[in-house]
């Protein structure tokens, strides 16, 4: 069955879904009323079964860690911020957008004045209802420059917010088709006045209310009394995050039963956690890569020969093997693959050509070891694929220095810090929400540094362009010239690889988007009875 009929079982199960709704669906996607009948019986008994407490072991947690979602970065506080935050939209499975707190939302004929209709009813944690002067200061805190959220650069169109009544009205200052999908940023979490007044507070509408909050070590959350979709979301009693950044250490919480489903399974391993008697391998593709940052502005990055062959030593077929096994699909030096709707598939793919690398780097003039940072946290195998690159420069005659980072605040002291490093993007909704957050030249998360006008330019005119087609052509030639004349590499895009104890929980529904069901597993799983 596919992963959308999939989704659509397990809304029938949670209630959101009627019975005629499943099967049109299962008819429209082409299965049998037998099969979707067979289906629907499986969903059904798999009814959600209240009390207890869920725990997962995730790697990605530091002491620096901040419930300020503004801050969010790593996979612990991607991960909790779905427990106790809400959203105005959240990204279904099949790439449509589920209303939350915007239970509407609807644009001018040129795409500049979008409108969005506040749900009704909705209460925070601390007992105040939701309201559009509450999202409308959300949206406002996370647009100011001054905020570093990781949502500013995709917010940067925004000329006016304004609350009238149960609707927030957002002004553009060019068109934007997309917008509505910029709104479901895992940033975006929806806060009393906004975050404002203390954005650290943990304080919003979703399943569970903070309970504990111990960056670097563990996060509890309490089920939320008066959560408004208690239906569908947050059937546990207590909801807790252990970090567990080694993975030996993870593998054996689950083992041991300390935890009921792990992130980041090092592929080399995969194979052996699948003969673990009760545990389910869960791996999906989508639009995460694992990315070798250069900034461009500082040398000796800043020479395009230089990086060039830096890109031109790098063998994506033998990483992809060796590092991932297999689990993912070869980069091409720009962060959009066939995931998204208006991908470009006749972009030449670069391969491995010592030679040619060998060329460039004697024209870049450059002679001496290059440091290239690295940690077990960036992304499994991160250290081992430093290693092989390492190797394959040295066939160019590139000398790569490796140096090893401590996991603990290596995402606030080495990435975006540091010129050459390693990294993971989880991918984003959209190529403009993409190519906004982290390669817009004023984007604060651009972790390359590339800043080039004719780029923006593009990237502009792509985001107010409403015929695909020509959208479609826009995002090709930006795709080239980052792949030409950008700091990133990209070896590979990963697949998702989580490891769940389905022995002991119902209603694991993987996703496309991101790991650990986008980081819903927590909310959407139960304890089986």
């Amino acid at each position: 069955m596919s992963d959308e009929l999939n989704y659509h079982a397990a809304r029938l199960a949670r209630g959101a879904m009627s019975r005629r709704e499943f099967l049109g669906r299962a008819a429209a996607l082409g299965v049998s009323a037998i099969a979707a009948d067979a289906l629907m019986g499986k969903a059904l008994a798999q009814t959600p079964v209240r009390g207890g407490i869920l725990r997962a072991g995730l790697q990605g947690g530091e002491s620096t860690n901040t419930l300020d979602p503004a801050l969010n970065l790593s996979q612990v506080p991607f991960n909790f911020c779905k427990q106790w935050g809400e959203f105005l939209f959240r990204l279904n499975r099949d790439g449509s957008l589920e209303n939350r707190i915007a239970e509407d939302i609807g644009a001018s004929a040129d795409a500049r004045t979008w409108t969005m209709k506040i749900r009704d009813g909705i209460e925070f944690h601390n007992g105040k209802t939701v309201t559009a002067e509450d999202v409308a200061a959300t949206i406002e805190r996370h647009a100011d420059e001054t905020s570093k959220s990781g949502a500013l650069g995709i917010l940067k169109n925004i000329k006016a917010v304004k609350a009238d009544g149960r609707e927030v009205i957002v002004t553009l200052a060019e068109p934007d088709a997309d917008f509505p999908y910029l709104m479901a940023d895992y940033h975006l979490v929806i806060q009393p006045n906004g975050g404002k007044d203390d954005p650290a507070a943990g304080i919003s509408a979703g399943p569970y209310k903070v309970a504990a909050n111990e960056p670097g070590i563990r996060y509890v959350g309490e089920r939320f009394t008066n959560f408004w979709d208690a239906d569908r979301l947050g059937f546990a009693d207590q909801v807790e995050i252990i970090v567990i950044n080694d993975p030996t250490a993870r593998i054996s919480a689950l083992q041991s039963g300390q935890v009921h489903m792990i992130n980041r399974v090092e592929p080399k391993i995969v194979e052996l956690v699948q003969r673990v008697p009760g545990v389910s391998i869960e791996n999906v593709s989508g639009k995460g890569y694992y990315p070798f940052n250069m900034f461009c502005d500082t040398a000796p990055f800043d020479n395009n020969d230089l990086r060039m062959a830096l890109k031109l030593a790098m063998d994506r077929e033998q990483m992809l093997q060796q590092i991932l096994r297999g689990y993912g699909t070869v980069g091409n030096d720009f962060p959009i693959n066939a995931a998204y709707p208006l991908f470009s598939d006749d972009v030449e793919q670069r391969v491995f050509d010592p030679d040619k690398a060998a060329e460039f780097y004697k024209k870049s003039g450059h002679s001496g070891p290059i440091v290239l940072r690295t940690s077990e946290v960036a992304f499994p195998g991160a250290v081992d694929a430093a290693q092989l690159y390492q190797q394959s420069c040295a066939k160019a005659g590139i000398q790569i220095e490796i140096r090893r980072e401590p996991g603990d605040g290596y995402w606030s002291e080495v990435w975006n810090k540091q010129p050459f490093c390693l990294s993971y993007w989880g991918g984003r909704s959209t190529q403009d929400q993409m190519y906004s957050t982290g390669y817009a030249s004023d984007a604060d998360w651009n972790d390359t540094r590339f800043k080039r006008p004719e780029f923006d330019k593009m990237l502009y005119a792509a985001r107010a362009e409403l015929d695909e087609g020509k959208r479609k052509a826009i995002y090709r030639d930006m795709a080239v010239m980052m792949r030409d004349e950008g700091g990133l590499i990209v070896p590979f895009f990963n697949q998702f690889i989580d490891a769940v104890l389905t022995s002991k929980i119902g209603g694991y529904n993987k996703h496309t988007e991101g790991e650990l069901m986008d980081g819903y597993a927590l909310a959407e799983c139960w304890l089986a009875a």
